[in-house]
């Protein structure tokens, strides 16, 4: 069974967070969480499609008015 996080747990994490790093450091952490976050996604993205990409793209026919 894993045990889920409480509100308190959270608080006291934070606390620890705010006194290790300080107030003034946290959004710069948030923002190098967030990147990295998304810079897996996009990688787990790319590794998904990369058998796609060498299929054959249908490509499209466009009219033009003459």
């Amino acid at each position: 069974m894993v045990p889920s996080l409480g509100w308190q747990e959270l608080v006291l994490i934070l606390l620890i967070v705010v006194i290790i790093f300080g107030a003034g450091k946290l959004p710069e952490i948030g923002g190098a969480l967030g990147r990295g976050i998304r810079e897996f996604r996009q990688a787990t993205r790319e590794e998904n499609n990369a058998p796609a990409e060498t299929e054959p793209i249908a490509q499209e026919t466009v009219k033009k008015d003459a």
